[in-house]
Formats: C-alpha cells, structure tokens, sequence
C-alpha cells in the first residue's frame, strides 16, 4: 500500500516537471512567435514600398492640363479651350460636342500644346481626351467635359462699319449691345479704335446698350481706321460676359462734306472744301421742318418704300400721308426717317424754289431710278455711306447726336464727358 503512494508521488512530480518544461517551451514559442509577428510586418512594407516602386516605374511622367477644367461652364468659345502637357509631348487630343460631333484643333509645333482650330459654339457641352508619353515612352491619358457660355449669360456687339469696307469721313465706330451694360469700364477697355492718321480716337455711351467711337474732327481722308475686339471673357454685367474677339479694319474714302441750305433751296456739294457741284433740293416744308446740323449717311437704297404711318404723318383715317412705293435714290440720315432722296413725282420747278416735304432733302429724280443724269442719280453714285450732309437754315432744333450716326452734333467736351475711361 505505501509502495504504491509512493509511486503515484513520483507520477505526479514527473507530470509538474514535463508541465514545467512544456510551459516553458510554450512561453518561449509565444515570445518567439511575437517576433516572428514584427519580422512579416516589416517584410510586407518593404514588398509594398517595392511594389509601388514599380508601378511608378510603370506610370508615365507625362502630366495633362485640360482647361477649362472638367466640370466647368460659361466657359469662353475662344480662348478657354486648350490642352497643355508637361514632362512629356502630346501624341493625340480629339475634342467632340455632346452628341459627337467632332471638333478640328492642331498639336502645336513642338507637341507640347493643342488648341481648336475656330471658335467654339455657346451653350453647347464639349468633351476633350488627350494622351501623351514621356521620354520613356509610357502614355498618359486625361479627359474632361465642359459648357461654354450660353447666350442667355454673354452679350455680343454689333458694328458698324464693316470689315473691310470704305466709308465716308462722318463714319463713326457704333457699337450696339444686344444686352445692357453695366460694367462700361470694362468693357470700354476692351475696345480700342485707331487711326493710321494718328487722330485721337474718344468713345461715347449714349445709353446703356451703344457706345460709339470718333475723333475730334472728321477722320483724315484715305486713313485706315482699326477696331479691335477684346471682349472675350469681359464682364458686361452681372452673370454676362463678352464673347468677341475680333479685328475689324476699314478705310476712309475722300473727304466729301455736303451743304444744305434750306434758304437757298440749295446743296453744295464739296471734296476737300472745294465745291464740285451745286444741286437744287426742296427741303421740309413750314409744317414739316427738316432737322439742323451735321448728319451722317448710314444706310443707300436705290429705290425704298416710304410710308408716312411709320414716322407719325398719319390722316384721320390712320392711314399714313403718303405712301410711296418706290423712292429712288434714298440714303438715310437719321433713325427717326430723315433721307436725302430722289423725287419723281413733284413738279420740276419746285427744287430751287419751294420747301415741300415732311422733313426730308429732296432732289429731282426719275421713275424707277434708271435715269443716271438726274441730280439725284448723280449725288447717289457720288455718296459714300459715312459722307456728311449739314443741314442749316431750316428753323428746326438741331438733330440728337443718338438720332442715327449724328454725334459729331455734340462738341469735342461732351463728347469725351460720355466716355467710361
């Protein structure tokens, strides 16, 4: 009985050993396996480190710019479109509307830029895709999307005279905006006028939607005169920008002044002050009187309709006073439905001696404007649109500069007081 206790102790003290020895064998595999943990931490940052190592070694160095940037709107149709690369050249750059419709640009020289080759539309969405490679020759792509500015939120301008054109030495710059302008600041720094003649050039804000621009006397015959547009982007008011960028040149013909004198019942017609021929005119009757002062031909018709309802002559029965079909040999003077014009159907001896009409300069003339030895034919074929006709001596109030392309009948003081800069 004892032998067997004393061998159930031994069992015991063999068992708290070998618990021992393995408890301590645990411990150490745990404290082992606690550095085994940190050693396979380390070696994955290294592995990722080494990994996005390679993949920058795989990625191109080139960098896109798409402007306007993705997303933007009311951008410009000019000059906002463009694609600029950097660390690398440009290998292809397609630009489509919304829909599709493909736009034509150019990779410059040197590859490192691209730009549409005309004017974008407004209020429409483009979408741009450019790629390029660097010096390794790996690619990079970039795309983006924009809107340019809508109709709705941009104003244009527009002009007179034409690009190109030869006009009369009256002929002001007049500028009309389709919508009202605020800023006239701004937008008067972004419209320059020259003259090769050297002539100080001043514009004028007759309203909130005309500016026009002239020099202080009549431009120097044969000039050239040069507008320049730079509106693109410009803030006219508030939520709406310009959107013009253009160069308009056009020359400046002899200088032609005519004199119409509503006493005399007669116009003189002079180049360089000296008179090239006298003309008989019948100008507004007592009733009618026509208008005062230095006005400017803004539109010629070889034959127009005039009807007197349009500018206020009507009979009680509302129809108009007069209504004459075909008018030969008409050029406007004012808004309001002055002209210089051919008449058929007055008697002949009334030019020279009797003022006749409802406010306009009349010359004798044939039915049909077919008859190129009337006065009337001859002063049309020698009138150029921008010629000036003073009218004097009729007993009227002088014209309104804003009547027509009249502002030469404001002085040289008032005429720069309406300037914005």
């Amino acid at each position: 009985m004892e032998k067997r206790v004393m061998t159930d102790s031994k069992r015991r003290r063999g068992l708290t050993a070998a618990s021992a020895l393995l408890g301590g064998v645990l411990v150490l595999s745990a404290c082992s396996s606690g550095d085994g943990s940190k050693a396979s931490a380390s070696d994955g940052e290294t592995s990722q480190a080494q990994a996005d190592a390679a993949a920058a070694k795989k990625s191109s160095q080139a960098q896109i710019k798409i402007t306007p940037a993705d997303g933007s709107d009311n951008a410009s149709i000019n000059n906002a479109a463009a694609v600029t690369v950097s660390k690398g050249t440009l290998t292809a750059v397609t630009m489509t509307t919304e829909s599709g419709t493909p736009v034509s640009g150019q990779i410059s020289a040197d590859k490192k830029s691209w730009k549409p080759a005309s004017p974008l539309d407004r209020a429409t969405t483009y979408k741009v895709a450019a790629e390029a490679t660097d010096s390794a020759g790996l690619v990079a792509h970039e795309n983006a999307s924009f809107t340019t500015v809508s109709p709705a939120n941009s104003f244009i301008g527009n002009f007179t005279p034409e690009d190109g054109s030869t006009v009369g030495v009256g002929m002001p710059v007049s500028i009309n905006f389709n919508k009202a302008i605020t800023n006239k600041a701004a937008v008067q720094k972004g419209i320059t006028v020259s003259s090769s003649s050297g002539q100080e050039v001043v514009g004028h804000w007759f309203n909130a939607n005309r500016l026009d621009f002239r020099p202080e006397n009549y431009w120097t015959g044969g000039s050239t005169v040069t507008l320049k547009l730079n509106l693109d982007g410009v803030q006219g008011a508030s939520g709406v920008y310009g959107v013009q960028q253009k160069t308009v040149t056009f020359k400046i013909g002899r200088n032609q002044v005519s004199i119409v004198d509503a006493q005399s019942k007669t116009m003189k017609v002079t180049q360089d002050g000296k008179t090239i021929k006298t003309i008989p005119i019948s100008s507004g009757s007592p009733e009618h009187k026509t208008y005062q002062g230095q006005m400017v031909i803004s539109e010629k018709f070889k034959e127009t309709r005039m009807n007197g309802s349009t500018v206020g002559f009507t009979k009680t029965d509302g129809k108009g006073e007069y209504d004459i079909k075909d008018v030969p040999h008409a050029m406007r003077l004012s808004s309001s439905g002055t002209f210089i014009h051919g008449n058929y159907w007055g008697a002949k001896s009334i030019f020279g001696a009797v003022n006749t009409s409802h406010g306009c300069v009349g010359l004798s003339d044939t039915k049909g404007a077919g008859d190129p030895n009337t006065p009337a034919a001859w002063f049309y074929d020698h009138s150029l649109i921008g010629d000036v006709v003073v009218v004097k001596n009729t007993g009227d109030k002088t014209i309104a500069p804003d009547n027509g392309l009249n502002g030469w009948n404001l002085s040289w003081s008032a005429w720069k007081a309406g300037s914005a800069v």
